[in-house]
């Protein structure tokens, strides 16, 4: 039996980052194609088009445009249990007070502690967890929590917080799963995409090394890794909406959609 050969990627970033990179040596490139052409007749208007079609190609390749809103609709709804849990749990924390000394278990116990941080800190795993842990003792104790004014309301919203993130984490999986799957399975074209990259970073380097640092960098893979790392920050847009408001530049087309 013939086993198939697995295509090895070629570059050093995770898929989604690649024409992320290959985006921003586009727009050194537009901007410095005189420089490149004179150095070689190749790198032409032609060459920049083939090279901003490749990069659509694995943008769309890696991050499908309606996935990608079904995937931002998805963490709407996570972020909104995020959102809408404080109040619920600052109740739950006040009938367990309120029974404790038949209760005899603290907030903390109880599963509250451990629920603020994850959902304070966006981290759906751990507050499913720490709901799973909570509707466990809201079952436990629910006679004696009854008693302090726990009505079925409140213990429904537990109960509906943690089926929402049960299901979101579902649909974002599955999503991504086969997202990985086509990906692999079209590994020669990121790696072209790859290979186009490396030559017009090490022509870049050829150009400017010696008389531009500054824009050597630009043609330099992980200075431009990092750039993705920097402006894939979930406050970096907010921060500079922010900067900006304060300098009197920002303008209302440069605040992101929440």
């Amino acid at each position: 039996m013939i086993m198939a050969t697995e295509i090895v990627r070629t570059y050093a970033c995770s898929d989604d980052e690649l024409p992320v990179i290959c985006g921003f040596a586009s727009y050194s490139l537009t901007r410095d194609l005189s420089d490149f052409s004179a150095y070689s007749s190749k790198f032409d208007a032609g060459y920049v088009t083939r090279f901003d079609t490749n990069t659509a190609a694995v943008s769309e390749l890696v991050a499908p445009e309606s996935e990608t809103i079904v995937l931002k609709a998805s963490s709407a709804r996570l972020y909104a249990v995020f959102e809408n849990l404080p109040d619920p749990v600052n109740r739950l924390e006040g009938y367990i007070g309120l029974a404790e000394k038949d209760l005899q278990i603290s907030p903390d116990d109880f599963g509250l502690k451990a629920l603020r941080k994850s959902f304070r800190a966006k981290e759906a795993e751990g507050t499913l967890d720490s709901l799973h842990n909570i509707n466990a003792n809201i079952k436990k104790y629910k006679d004696l929590l009854v008693k302090q004014g726990l009505t079925d309301d409140l213990i429904n919203r537990f109960i509906s917080f943690a089926e929402t993130i049960a299901v979101e984490k579902k649909l974002q999986y599955k999503i991504l799963t086969n997202r990985r799957a086509i990906v692999q399975d079209n590994i020669d074209m990121m790696n072209t995409l790859n290979q186009q990259l490396v030559e017009i970073l090490k022509v870049g380097k050829i150009l400017y090394n010696s008389n531009n640092p500054a824009r050597t960098k630009e043609y330099t893979f992980t200075e431009l890794k990092k750039r993705v790392h920097r402006e894939s920050k979930p406050d970096a847009a907010a921060q500079k909406v922010k900067k900006e408001k304060k300098s009197g530049k920002s303008k209302e087309s440069d605040v992101p959609k929440q």
